[in-house]
C-alpha cells in the first residue's frame, strides 16, 4: 500500500481565553482592581473616582479612603512646616532644632509614602485594606452614604 497518503494531523486546540484581569468597574470600564490602585492616588485619584464610580464599592472605597488619607498628609505637612518655622526661630539652639525636625519631617513623609504604595498594591491584588486610622472613617463614610 505504498499509494496512500499521509494522514494529515489534527488541528490544533483553540486557544484558551486569557486571563480575567477581575470584575470591570461599572462605570469606568476599568478592571476593578485597577480602578481602585489608581483610584489610591492621594486625593486627585481618591476624587475623580469617587465621583466616576457609582456602582462598585470597592473602588468607592478606595477613592474615600484616598480622600481622607490626601487630605491627611496635607495637613500633616502644613502643622510640619508650621513647627520647622517655629523650631528654626528659636534663639541660640533653632540650629539644633531646625535641621533635628527636617530629619523628623522627611522620615514621617517617608513613612505616609510607604503607606501609599502598600495601600495600591493591596488594592490591585484584589483585597480591601484598612489604612490605619483612616480606612475606619472611610468604611463609616460609605456606610453613611449607602443609607
Amino acid at each position: 500500500m505504498p499509494d496512500q497518503e499521509p494522514i494529515p494531523p489534527p488541528p490544533p486546540p483553540p486557544p484558551s481565553p486569557g486571563p480575567e484581569l477581575g470584575p470591570k468597574s461599572t462605570s469606568t470600564g476599568l478592571p476593578s482592581n485597577m480602578a481602585a490602585a489608581i483610584a489610591c492616588i492621594p486625593l486627585v485619584g481618591g476624587i475623580v473616582f469617587y465621583i466616576l464610580e457609582k456602582h462598585d464599592s470597592f473602588v468607592r472605597f478606595y477613592a474615600m479612603q484616598s480622600i481622607i488619607f490626601g487630605v491627611g498628609w496635607i495637613l500633616i505637612h502644613i502643622g510640619c512646616a508650621i513647627v520647622s518655622g517655629l523650631f528654626w526661630h528659636i534663639p541660640g539652639i533653632g540650629w539644633f532644632f531646625g535641621p533635628l525636625w527636617g530629619l523628623v519631617w522627611w522620615l514621617i513623609n517617608l513613612a505616609l509614602f510607604v503607606l501609599f504604595v502598600v495601600t495600591v498594591v493591596k488594592a490591585f491584588t484584589g483585597v480591601r485594606w484598612e489604612v490605619p486610622y483612616v480606612g475606619p472613617i472611610a468604611r463609616k463614610q460609605m456606610e453613611a452614604g449607602a443609607a
